[in-house]
């Protein structure tokens, strides 16, 4: 008997998802839009479509009752209600919303509902989560440090820039403070700060700055001295949306034009939209390097670094965001349908991680898809 799965939200990466998993499971893809769902059902006849509004609670879960199993794929700020819901209505499920409120708040409900609920199951937050703590069971660790970022494979002015996904979401990371550990004290500073320059092999000079890309790990690894991630662009990109942000273009304060009121927030979105709108065949890559260092149980010191560099997958026309962020939860769905994760209530990925054969799956899982971790460990 197949697996009967629901995908919440056809966007790149949500459809991504569905065709991976419909190879062995029987997959169900819901949206709001007709259109979006039909467009991915005449290139994928075996996933079957659903129109639902994720904020009509009574329909989603109705919806969500002919399911096994929930892998939710929504915008950001529809996250944490969505995956409420679905908590509520008793199934499993993998979230790669990226909400931004603290999804602990549900473990009770979780726990109650006897739901298992993994949460932040993407790239970066979800893989960086993963290795971190598969090596927080290994070394004591002091230092962990992630670089990440989707870039355009074809750099174009001003922003060089595209984005996988919706770009309010981006604003949003844009604006939201970032909170990184140092010497053990959490510190927070605006978004785009501390912009330095870094080489990568294959994409050359990026600009690493701030982000709030910890997220859960401040809460669940307090006794790591050092943590940060930040977010990689092609140079120039924060100068310009620096110069957005500080003249009140990501304000959400409605303002009077011409007898309407608007938000600029919602005036810049829709401009971006199409500036930053990746097309369905647009080339692009997805770059990444995980940090971490801490003693062995012989007293060394070690440093360990994990290089992810992935690019669009022209056989299968997915985006290397929908791949590299998609897959992971879709190993994630698997080690738990196969039985490899039994605990109940809210997961984030190092609680995942931890497991050594939730790791070696995951990453073998990736590999297949020939999304390829290079791992380099040095005594320092």
């Amino acid at each position: 008997m197949m697996t009967r799965i629901i995908v919440l939200g056809a966007g790149m990466v949500g459809s991504a998802m569905a065709a991976d998993l419909s190879k062995k499971h029987s997959v169900t893809l819901a949206d709001l839009s007709i259109q979006r769902l039909e467009h991915i059902k005449q290139k994928h006849q075996n996933i079957n479509i659903l129109q639902v509004d994720v904020c009509d609670k009574t329909k989603l879960q109705s919806a969500l009752t002919a399911f096994d199993f929930v892998v939710c794929a929504v915008p950001g700020f529809l996250g944490f209600e969505t995956i409420k819901t679905v908590i509520e209505a008793g199934k499993n499920v993998v979230d790669i919303s990226f909400f931004p409120e603290n999804a602990l708040e549900l473990d009770a409900l979780a726990k109650a509902k006897g739901v298992t609920a993994i949460v932040d199951c993407g790239v970066a937050p979800g893989m960086h989560n993963i290795i971190l703590g598969h090596y927080n069971e290994k070394l004591k660790l002091t230092d962990f440090e992630t670089l990440v970022g989707g870039l355009p494979k074809v750099k174009k002015w001003p922003f060089n820039y595209k984005a996988p996904f919706s770009p309010i979401d981006v604003i949003e990371e844009y604006t939201r403070p970032a909170r990184y550990v140092e010497n053990g004290n959490i510190i927070v500073r605006e978004a785009l700060t501390d912009c330095e320059l870094i080489e990568f092999d294959k994409v050359g000079t990026l600009e690493s700055f701030n982000s709030d890309g910890l997220r859960s790990i401040l809460f669940t690894m307090p006794h790591i001295k050092n943590m940060k991630e930040k977010t990689l662009r092609y140079p120039g990109h924060v100068e310009y949306v620096r110069v957005l942000k500080d003249s009140g273009f990501f304000s959400e304060n409605k303002i009077m034009v011409n007898g309407t009121e608007i938000s600029p927030l919602d005036f810049t979105s829709k401009i971006l939209f199409n500036e930053w709108k990746l097309g369905e065949t647009e080339e692009e890559l997805t770059v990444m390097r995980v940090s971490l260092k801490g003693k062995n149980p012989k007293g060394e010191t070690i440093e360990v670094i994990y290089n992810l560099y992935d690019e669009y997958c022209p056989e299968t026309e997915t985006s290397s965001m929908a791949r590299t962020t998609g897959y992971t939860a879709t190993a994630v769905a698997n080690l738990f349908l196969e039985g490899l994760f039994t605990e109940k209530g809210i997961f984030p990925p190092e609680l995942i991680g931890k497991h050594e054969t939730c790791f070696k799956y995951i990453l073998s899982y990736l590999k297949e898809r020939n999304v390829n971790y290079i791992k380099t460990q040095t005594i320092l």
